[in-house]
């Protein structure tokens, strides 16, 4: 709690929707971290471990699976915002990593 209000301050964050969204979002994947980490463990291929993947694609999976799984937003949308952000963010197959793992996710979670 303690580290998200210094991060709304120092960014100088004022709106309350944006603000609960980041309250929402980091104490709801910490709360469903062992679950959502579970999931990404049923999705990648034998030879790759979750300690394998860059911080930032395993924080982009874990937000997109987070709020497909507990939000229900649609997984079109999520895995659209997810690959922008990985594009934005991670390094430069990190859009095709972040596409395929959510691919399987959604698979497995029966949403296709």
């Amino acid at each position: 709690n303690e580290q998200t209000e210094l991060y709304i301050q120092e960014n100088e964050i004022e709106n309350k929707n944006t603000i609960e969204y980041i309250k929402d979002i980091i104490l709801g994947i910490s709360k469903n971290q062992k679950e959502i980490e579970d999931i990404i463990k049923s999705c990648l291929d034998s030879k790759w471990t979750i300690e394998r993947i860059s911080k930032i694609n395993l924080s982009i999976l874990k937000l997109a699976i987070y709020e497909i799984k507990y939000k229900q937003i649609p997984f079109k949308v999520e895995i659209n915002e997810a690959v922008e952000l990985a594009k934005k963010y991670g390094e430069e197959t990190s859009s095709k990593f972040i596409n395929g793992a959510l691919a399987k996710v959604v698979k497995e979670m029966n949403l296709v």
